[in-house]
């Protein structure tokens, strides 16, 4: 019997991605490759599209920092039905915000059907700071990741909660040239890198799933708004899309893949057909991993990022394509075991080999 083709989808936070760098904008690539494979492994800045979001069956939500691990064959994925969901919101939000974001867990009680824990306020505000690398990406610090942790271990042995869903207050900046490039398309999520550091230390601690939402006071209109910026500015809270990814996020098995103990039906790494990735943006530790697994990689360079970290100097063996509609040709016809070469119009004549003579 043939296994489940399996493809793995990255666009890497907070590094410019033409397509995936902004609110969601890697969802219907995400959704387009879902329908060529039986499962989609992909992670919380591809999906998430502030209020919006689109639910896809064979999808697995993997934050990033699991999802490296995963690909290094040290954890699995075991696909649940329904996490039980507990909120952390930091300490910084104002009362107002406050009330808007536990009107959006409410809503996606009543309206989603989704499972939430009681929350908990940090003891202390996290103090999220925005940074930015001399490569032009963003990333972040947190001042107070202990207070973050202690709400975490609550919600897990207080509440039960199988994943975290993370409210941090982020610093309200209108008016920096970063955040008006991205509101224009042509910029980095000034976000996106520090919304990372706080969902991998939830997750690299206690081993389940995790995803941000950051809280920030609505922007002023702006006529000039990027398409691709858009589902960040429709009301006050990006949660809805990190609930509704987190409900059904796998769970991770942190056993190695023979132990007694590992649950049925947990996917591997070594599971993985192919990883679809922007073509300068190859260093990261999940396609790294991938790479070694044998899986066929396939390099978007129409999805320009703020990297150059193309697959060759890496030792990495990719197909590079153009744009995510070649991709998807790619993946039909590896999923029908059918050569890529057999469908151009030149095929060269194989070679023979000269046989190395044994002198044993």
């Amino acid at each position: 019997m043939i296994r489940p083709y399996t493809v793995v989808l990255i666009v890497p936070t907070g590094i410019g991605a033409s397509i995936g760098g902004y609110a969601g904008d890697a969802l219907p690539v995400a959704r387009a490759i879902a329908q060529t494979c039986d499962r989609l492994i992909t992670h919380p800045n591809v999906l998430n599209g502030a209020q919006l979001y689109w639910s896809l069956p064979n999808a697995l939500y993997v934050e990033g920092y699991g999802l490296d691990k995963f690909a290094c064959l040290e954890w699995g994925l075991q696909p649940v039905r329904q996490n039980r969901i507990g909120l952390i919101l930091d300490r910084a939000i104002e009362s107002e915000l406050r009330l808007r974001h536990l009107q959006v867990t409410d809503a996606a009680r009543a309206t989603l059907g989704l499972d939430l824990t009681d929350y908990v306020i940090t003891d202390a505000p996290l103090e999220v700071e925005l940074r930015t690398a001399a490569s032009g990406a963003s990333w972040g610090t947190i001042g107070n990741p202990d207070s973050l942790l202690r709400a975490a271990e609550t919600l897990i042995h207080q509440a039960r909660a199988d994943a975290i869903a993370i409210v941090a207050r982020f610093p309200d900046d209108p008016g920096s040239l970063a955040l008006q490039n991205y509101r224009s398309g042509s910029g980095v999520d000034p976000l996106a890198g520090a919304e990372a550091v706080i969902s991998h230390l939830v997750v690299r601690q206690f081993q389940i799933p995790a995803a941000h939402a950051p809280a920030l006071m609505p922007l002023p209109l702006d006529p000039n708004l990027s398409p691709r910026a858009a589902a960040e500015e429709l009301g006050y809270t990006f949660l809805p899309c990190v609930l509704v990814g987190l409900s059904r996020a796998p769970q991770f098995v942190t056993k190695g893949r023979n132990s007694f103990s590992s649950p049925p039906k947990t996917i591997w790494a070594d599971e993985v057909d192919a990883a679809v990735i922007p073509a300068t943006a190859c260093g990261g530790g999940a396609l790294l991993g991938l790479s070694s697994q044998k899986a066929l990689i396939i390099a978007v360079e129409e999805n320009r990022t703020q990297m150059q970290v193309p697959p060759e100097p890496l030792g990495i063996e990719a197909i590079k394509v153009n744009s995510y509609l070649e991709a998807l040709g790619v993946l039909v016809a590896h999923r029908a075991g059918i050569s890529p070469d057999s469908l151009r119009p030149n095929l060269s004549s194989l070679y023979r080999l000269t046989q190395t003579r044994d002198r044993s």
